[in-house]
């Protein structure tokens, strides 16, 4: 039976349809595997417009928004499946475990899965390999970095992989990854393709519930973080842990050395390698000590898919970097300016001070995350000339960073909209480097990072 034949006639309700695209894509797909679709989301029809506008033509997909019915999630059903439960909950990864909307599902027994998760299933099922990066920095680079080399070296090749008597193997690149439904994929993926999967930690729930781990395992390190989400960093751990806890025999798991007792500890089925440093003679065009232990990461799992040496030296020297992660946007009157929207984290920012050196002008600040700035701070002391901060009434950690900033003695700027920050950080820095690093999440001020991404590049390339 095929994945389209397990869809195909039932009852499926999306919990949380989202505006980053991820969620259409997963609807579009169930639909034209001949489900029934109910779509359920807190926000309005008028704030999912654009969303709810892509989804309209189909006939097997309906609405219920600005809110949720208990009725949708049990076996009693409501009128959206004419008086029937659903057979299934598609949980969008921002639904947190512990919603009543789940907890009313597994009470009458229906099964809560997520999109990421059932892709590696499926894709798992026809014969492609996993391979699952997460950590709390550097995965979406490593995961790039990963399927970067592969395209590049393995169209019309097959050395390393299964033998195929109608097309070479192809890599996939899915997961956490700004408007693509991974689950969309699935037609596409055939026997001995790799598929790369970028995973949070909210996707890593769906490899539990599934009780299921990639086959090559990218654990990178473990750093405060969504403790706004979270009760405690072993909560964290524990959702993070689903990338090596279902693992098998033949399949490899890859850590970052502070983590390999912790993960040894979990009494994780693969001994965790950790990676050697690359070549001290691999020209890399992404700037960094931390990036350079990134390719470290890529550099062990490409050895493992069985990419040889030379072409994973090509791959990695020619990876240009992601968009929002300390990647170079222009240079305006002798002044580099790198965009690193997507650090997110204190120590994320802290890693980019690092990589840049010194003589830097800091656009910072967001959504608090209740995370220490200490360290951070010490490092604006050593490595920034200006700190321009993002102020906002929900931006409550720009309010904290200010306050460890003022007990430092280091001096600020305030700017209530990036557009004052970005004109502000042009007119002060005559030599050196701006630096847009956040250090916290960004609601508040914008829908989602990805806004604050768009916005900040669009004020840049107009400077």
């Amino acid at each position: 039976m095929s994945y389209a034949d397990d869809f195909n006639n039932k009852r499926i309700t999306v919990l949380g349809l989202g505006l980053l695209g991820r969620g259409i894509g997963d609807v579009e797909f169930l639909a034209k595997c001949g489900a029934e679709v109910l779509v359920t989301d807190k926000k309005t029809e008028a704030e999912l417009a654009g969303s709810v506008a892509k989804l309209k033509k189909y006939a097997n997909v309906t609405f219920k928004l600005g809110g949720h019915d208990a009725e949708d999630f049990s076996s009693g059903g409501g009128s959206a499946f004419g008086g029937k439960g659903p057979d299934m909950v598609l949980k969008a990864a921002g639904v947190p475990l512990d919603s009543k909307e789940v907890a009313a599902a597994r009470a009458a027994g229906i099964p809560v899965a997520m999109s990421t998760a059932l892709f590696a299933k499926y894709a798992m099922d026809a014969g492609a390999k996993i391979v699952g990066v997460t950590g709390t920095r550097g995965k979406t680079t490593v995961a790039h970095m990963i399927y970067h080399t592969l395209e590049s070296g393995m169209p019309g090749r097959g050395k390393g992989f299964p033998e195929f008597s109608d097309r070479a193997p192809r890599p996939f690149l899915g997961g956490n990854i700004r408007g693509i439904s991974t689950l969309a994929m699935l037609p596409d993926v055939k026997r001995g393709d790799i598929a790369v999967l970028e995973l949070d930690s909210w996707q890593l729930q769906g490899f539990g519930d599934l009780k299921m781990s990639p086959d090559i395992s990218i654990f990178t390190n473990l750093m405060p973080d969504h403790q706004n989400y979270y009760k405690d960093m072993d909560e964290y751990f524990r959702d993070k842990a689903n990338i090596f806890r279902y693992q098998k025999v033949g399949g490899v798991l890859v850590v970052g050395g502070e983590i390999a007792d912790k993960v040894r500890a979990e009494q994780s089925p693969l001994d965790p390698v950790v990676p050697e440093k690359i070549p001290s003679d691999w020209k890399l065009r992404v700037v960094g000590e931390h990036n350079r232990e990134n390719a470290s990461f890529a550099n062990a799992a490409l050895q493992a898919l069985g990419l040889p040496d030379d072409e994973i030296k090509a791959g990695l020297e020619s990876f240009e970097g992601v968009e929002g992660r300390l990647q170079f946007v222009r240079e305006v009157n002798g002044v580099k300016i790198y965009n690193d929207n997507n650090a997110t984290t204190p120590e994320a920012t802290i890693a980019a001070l690092r990589a840049l050196g010194g003589n830097i002008t800091l656009i910072t600040g967001g959504s608090e995350k209740g995370l220490a700035l200490e360290e951070l701070v010490s490092e604006i002391k050593k490595r920034v000339s200006n700190v321009i901060l993002l102020t906002h009434p929900n931006y409550q950690g720009s309010e904290r960073l200010a306050g460890v900033l003022k007990k430092a003695g280091i001096p600020y700027d305030e700017a209530r909209e990036l557009t004052a920050a970005v004109t502000s950080a042009l007119e002060k820095t005559k030599t050196g480097t701006i630096l847009f690093s956040p250090a916290f999440a960004s609601f508040g001020m914008f829908k989602n990072e990805y806004e604050r991404n768009d916005q900040f590049l669009e004020l840049v390339h107009r400077a």
